[in-house]
């Protein structure tokens, strides 16, 4: 929404349902980003020309199919489409029938399954819920009895609900991580710079998954022969395979990806921005951000060339303590205003509210696991650090935490 509200073209934005941030930048409105009924008719009834599908959830539901049933434009893939990464064991599938390069896996609904295929292959070893769990449905086990307890975890205490209903088991790789990230209209497909999230909770990698506690762009993991190798053989085959299906894909591609040497294999795909790599690729687009919507909307991204700004840029996630287990809502953030006029830092909000509470009015509070996306950009990525932590520190409230190695993996690779 941030490069939306920088667009050239005169628009009026509303974001459903908002939080603490977006209000400065746009009309809040009241609907669950899951309210698939109530989006469509705040649509038709205000006339919207566009609308730009955020969270994996409402392209799982259908919204895009419903807004384009009543001649709403959208940006997102189809429910069918977003299967890429609604379900895990449908995207496995289907790499493995299109020859796109992934891990070794099995799936399965029974349990006692599910256990015997462990015991027959021993840590380290991933295991996956299959539906949308937030980003935490992902479990890297590093021993056979994390392994069985991740299992019991899914499949028996229902830790992801029925997201778990279908586990996948999966191959563990190894070697850098890397997103590549790209627009596409249905047939083409366009890259956008490399970035590299950072999943774990803790500093070197270490703890439970999340979705995502930072990140860095552009992440110098693939040279450009091997960005075109991504496209040739995992991007575009899952463009042409969706389309062969009769599910066109609109929007945005996001495959993750565990690279090697000269070698790499896909770990998942996203159907959306992922966040916090929005929080780092878009502040370097110096094309418009809508006019690229539009053409990849109407088949016309060929027509548009992708400029970039020669910066780096850095995010770091503030979250709440506890996260991703259990944590408390509702303390006052403080610090936001000292960086409200800086022009080499942004403060993307995630899990926040204003405070409607009498007296209170004005306040923003903590709302969400992940809370803030601080974001820096500099010339280089060392700059971009220094300056993406600086801003951190000025931000407080109880329990905040936040890694602080978030670029030291870029900046190894540089060396």
């Amino acid at each position: 929404m941030w490069a939306l509200d920088r667009s050239p073209q005169e628009t009026e934005i509303f974001v459903a349902p908002g939080n603490g941030g977006t209000a400065a930048l746009a009309t809040n409105v009241p609907i669950k980003a899951e309210d698939v009924d109530g989006i469509v008719t705040f649509a038709r009834k205000q006339g919207i020309d566009m609308v730009i599908v955020g969270p994996e959830a409402p392209l799982a539901a259908g919204l895009v199919d419903e807004l384009t049933a009543v001649g709403v434009p959208a940006f997102g893939p189809t429910a069918m489409a977003s299967r890429i990464e609604s379900s895990k064991s449908f995207s496995k599938r289907f790499m493995r029938e299109h020859g796109i390069p992934t891990g070794d896996f099995a799936s399965f609904t029974d349990y006692a399954s599910a256990r015997s295929y462990l015991e027959a292959h021993p840590a380290p070893i991933v295991v996956k819920a299959d539906g949308l769990a937030a980003g935490k449905g992902v479990l890297v086990c590093q021993t056979d009895e994390e392994a069985q307890d991740a299992l019991r975890g899914i499949m028996l205490d229902r830790r992801f609900g029925a997201a778990g209903d279908r586990v996948i088991i999966e191959e563990f790789l190894t070697g850098q991580e890397v997103s590549v990230l790209a627009f596409v209209d249905g047939k083409h497909v366009e890259p956008m710079i490399l970035s590299q999230d950072h999943k774990a909770a803790y500093d070197g990698d270490r703890g439970p998954n999340t979705g995502g506690m930072g990140c860095y762009a552009p992440a110098k993991v693939l040279s450009q022969p091997m960005l075109q190798r991504v496209v040739d053989q995992v991007l575009q085959p899952v463009v042409d395979g969706l389309r062969e299906m009769g599910e066109p894909y609109v929007g945005v591609l996001y495959a993750g990806l565990m690279v090697e040497g000269d070698s790499f294999s896909v770990l998942e795909f996203n159907c959306r921005f992922g966040d916090p790599e929005a929080q780092v690729i878009l502040p370097l687009l110096e094309t418009d951000l809508l006019s690229v919507i539009e053409a990849c909307v109407n088949g016309e991204l060929g027509q548009i060339a992708l400029r970039w700004i020669d910066q780096t840029a850095v995010c770091v996630v503030m979250a709440s303590g506890g996260y991703p287990g259990d944590y408390e809502l509702g303390f006052e953030i403080e610090g936001l205003e000292s960086l409200a006029d800086s022009d080499d830092v942004y403060v993307f909000h995630a899990g926040t509210l204003q405070d409607q509470t009498p007296g209170n009015q004005g306040r923003v509070i903590t709302d969400g696991g992940r809370v803030l996306g601080v974001t820096a950009w500099a010339d280089d990525l060392a700059q971009a650090m220094d300056r993406a932590y600086e801003a951190v520190g000025q931000i407080r409230w109880p329990g905040a935490f936040y890694r602080q190695d978030i670029g030291a993996k870029g900046l190894v690779k540089e060396a």
